[in-house]
């Protein structure tokens, strides 16, 4: 009778290890990616636990440890920073998106341009992500300085932790003004666009990612096909040439 208990009971745990859930796959990303990435892992043949926020802060949480199987940022150079301090999967890394720079405002805002001094008025505070660490903030930084706007905004900037918290101080109506992605513009219907900033001002916008693990190459696989593209470039992001 004992042994009958005991080979039922091996049996039951082996079925149970046989018909577990697959582990999710973890997802660190840039937090522009947030509607598009939230879309494309309903299609994933797995389960996908995403994780969002600014590019410099993912990267230093799987640099010191985090456990990640993807990650992708919205910097080329942050990227680099990581396959420095962490262990990518070999041959993994590539572009998955593209973006373009646009100035907002509130909903009802009549101003236009990019002349920001004039948009902010006479205490308005440019809101735009962090100018040395959130990628978004980066690219306004070199658009600012490259024509020659920095020097008068510079102690005017609202900065914040991730592009989506710029979108939602100019939605709330907290700075009249803010530098976000084209793509940050489609998902969000409480903003409109007072200006687009050219291309040739600022580094390219791309999104770089890669795998940390077997399950990681998995999921970009996934982000790969023609129907994973078609979500990103349906939500406001470029396509990337082939």
């Amino acid at each position: 009778m004992r042994f009958l208990t005991k080979l039922l009971l091996a049996f039951s745990v082996m079925s149970t290890g046989l018909w577990a859930e697959p582990a999710p796959v973890t997802v660190f990303a840039a937090a522009s990616l947030r509607d598009a990435l939230d879309e494309v892992s309903e299609t994933y043949d797995g389960p996908v636990h995403l994780s969002y926020g600014g590019s410099g802060t993912m990267a230093r949480q799987i640099a010191a440890g985090a456990p990640a199987d993807v990650v992708i940022l919205a910097h080329a150079d942050w990227m680099d920073w990581l396959e420095e301090n962490a262990k990518l999967w070999p041959g993994s890394r590539h572009t998955v998106a593209t973006n373009e720079l646009v100035l907002i405002g509130p909903v009802g805002a009549t101003a236009a341009g990019s002349d920001v001094l004039a948009l902010l008025g006479p205490n308005g505070r440019l809101a735009m992500g962090q100018r040395d660490a959130v990628p978004a903030g980066i690219y306004a930084r070199e658009w600012l300085q490259g024509t020659g706007q920095w020097d008068g905004i510079v102690n005017r900037l609202a900065e914040t932790d991730n592009v989506r918290a710029a979108l939602a101080l100019v939605a709330r109506g907290q700075a009249p003004v803010g530098v976000v992605y084209a793509s940050d513009v489609a998902a969000d219907g409480s903003v409109v666009v007072l200006a687009s900033i050219p291309a040739n001002t600022h580094s390219p916008i791309i999104y770089p990612a890669a795998a940390l693990t077997p399950a990681g190459q998995s999921f970009l696989d996934h982000l790969g096909t023609a129907a994973s593209k078609a979500v990103f470039v349906a939500h406001g992001f470029g396509a990337v040439p082939e």
